[in-house]
C-alpha cells in the first residue's frame, strides 16, 4: 500500500512504543467523516501497529450507542451536542476533548435531472416538492439545515416538504437517486459525488457554526493509544487529508 507522504512524515515520528502498542481502538465517527478516515487509517495502523475499527454514522446514533454501553474508545462527532450530552453522562476524558473540523452546508440537486432552483428560497416554491434532510432533531446536519432555514425566515414554508433521513449520507443518497427534489448536506458531502450538483451555497453568516469535536472515552481500555490517535487527528499532517475532502479547520 501506497502511504500518503504527509502520513508517513507524521507517522514516522512515532515513539517506538506507540509504534508496538497493536491496540485495537473503536472509533464511533460522523458519517460526514467515511471518507476522510478511511483514507487515513491504514495509513495510521501501518506506521502506528494499531488497528481502527471505524464505525460510521448519524451523531446522535453513536452517542446513544455509546451510552448504551458500546465499547467505543474514540468518538468524533459532527457537533458539539452530541459530545456535551456524553460529557454529561461522563463518559468522555474531559481533557482529550478537542475541536478540529468545521463544514459548511450547501443545497444539492440531482446532477442531470434537479430541480431547477439557484437559491435557497426556491426550495419553497412548486419546483421543490420533496426536500431531504438528515433527521432535523436529532442528526447534526439536519439540525443545522433547520436553523438555517429558520434563521432565514423559511423553516414553515418548507416544513412539509421534509423527507427527515438516517445521517448526512442518506439525505446524500436520496438527491442522487431522485427520490426527492432537493437536499441540503455538508460541502463535503456534496463533493464526493458525481450524481448531484450543488444548486447554492449557504453563506456562512447565515448558518449556524459548524464544528467537529473528538474527545477518548474515559473508560476505553486502550487510553493511550486513543490520546495518540486523537493528538494525531488534530495534527496539521491530518488536516491535510481533512482539506482534501473539504473540511475546514475549526473556528473558520
Amino acid at each position: 500500500m501506497k502511504l500518503p507522504l504527509v502520513l508517513c512524515a507524521a507517522l514516522s515520528g512515532l515513539s517506538p512504543a506507540a509504534k508496538s502498542s497493536g491496540a485495537d481502538l473503536n472509533v464511533f465517527a460522523a458519517a460526514s467523516l467515511a471518507d476522510a478516515l478511511t483514507e487515513i487509517a491504514p495509513a495510521y495502523e501501518a506506521l502506528s501497529g494499531d488497528r481502527l475499527r471505524l464505525a460510521f454514522g448519524g451523531s446522535a446514533t453513536l452517542a446513544r450507542q455509546i451510552k448504551e454501553g458500546a465499547p467505543a474508545d474514540l468518538f468524533f462527532s459532527a457537533d458539539d451536542a452530541k459530545m456535551d450530552d456524553l460529557a454529561r453522562a461522563g463518559l468522555i476524558a474531559t481533557e482529550t476533548r478537542a475541536a478540529i473540523l468545521s463544514n459548511t452546508l450547501v443545497i444539492v440537486v440531482h446532477a442531470t435531472d434537479g430541480a431547477g432552483i439557484s437559491a435557497s428560497a426556491d426550495l419553497a416554491s412548486r419546483r421543490v416538492r420533496r426536500l431531504a434532510l438528515a433527521e432535523p432533531r436529532t442528526v447534526p446536519a439536519g439540525i443545522y439545515a433547520k436553523e438555517y432555514l429558520r434563521n432565514i425566515g423559511l423553516w414553515r414554508d418548507v416544513a412539509d416538504k421534509v423527507v427527515p433521513t438516517e445521517n448526512v449520507r442518506a439525505c446524500l443518497a436520496a438527491v442522487e437517486a431522485g427520490n426527492v427534489d432537493a437536499g441540503i448536506v455538508y460541502r463535503t458531502d456534496a463533493l464526493i459525488s458525481r450524481q448531484v450538483r450543488v444548486a447554492c451555497d449557504v453563506p456562512a453568516a447565515e448558518a449556524p457554526r459548524i464544528t467537529y469535536p473528538v474527545a477518548v472515552m474515559k473508560d476505553s481500555k486502550n487510553a493511550g493509544a486513543a490520546r495518540r490517535l486523537a493528538a494525531f487527528l488534530a495534527s496539521p499532517e491530518a488536516r491535510t487529508v481533512f482539506a482534501k475532502y473539504g473540511f475546514l479547520p475549526a473556528g473558520d
